[in-house]
């Protein structure tokens, strides 16, 4: 019997792999896809996408969607006791892990892996310590498509918002760059892949400063 599982779901390319391998592995079952939505923006958070797209996607991939909804200003306590909120619910369904697309950064797989202890649950990490030049080529071979919504301008500069991710993007990239911007330097929207039914349909709108981000709006099509 395959164990259930959430998956904690940005909508970009590393949830996507990491949702790839989990379920290539045929030993878990996706109770659901578990997403923070920015309430007075209707975006995902940090993301940028618009709460409509991250639907369509979750349609697309086949899996239910929770939506943990957290304010503009949200500080850490208002993200740790709704994300817990959910998290206790799923878990007294019988859910007992969460996956993660996390690769490098072990403070933040600490940090999961507390708050998830906190509440009787554990963290799973697909990807983790993956080499993230091997990673993203896999993901692009595999047939991927993803988008850039999002970019840091202290790291990228704001014509990198709105690329596509193929290997003339990981060419332009500056050196000290990670090519799956495990340290934040850009963030993806993913539309269509092989764990897809069909394509999530988006056009491009327009590129948007806010504080150190730029961000690319993509609009259903």
């Amino acid at each position: 019997m395959s164990e259930r599982i959430l998956v904690s779901w940005s909508g970009g390319k590393d949830s996507a792999m990491a949702l790839f391998e989990l379920i290539q592995s045929g030993l878990y079952d996706i109770a659901a896809l578990v997403t923070t939505v920015t309430e007075d923006l209707d975006r995902i958070s940090m993301h940028g996408v618009r709460r409509v797209l991250l639907e369509q996607q979750a349609e697309q991939l086949g899996f239910p969607l929770e939506q943990v909804l957290i304010s503009r200003e949200a500080d850490n306590a208002q993200y740790e006791a709704r994300m817990g909120r959910v998290f206790a619910r799923k878990r007294d369904e019988g859910v007992g892990r969460v996956a993660y697309g996390d690769l490098f950064l072990e403070d933040i797989k600490k940090y999961r892996e507390s708050h998830l202890a906190s509440l009787g649950m554990a963290g799973l990490f697909p990807l983790w310590m993956k080499n993230t030049t091997e990673l993203i080529h896999r993901f692009i071979d595999l047939g991927f498509k993803a988008v850039v919504t999002c970019v840091d301008s202290e790291t990228l500069d704001g014509s990198f918002a709105g690329s596509l991710i193929d290997e003339s993007f990981l060419r332009r990239l500056p050196s000290g760059v990670d090519p799956c911007g495990e340290n934040g330097e850009f963030h993806t929207f993913v539309f269509d892949g092989p764990i897809f039914k069909k394509g999530v349909r988006i056009t491009t709108g327009e590129v948007v400063q806010r504080g150190r981000f730029w961000f690319r709006d993509l609009l259903p099509s």
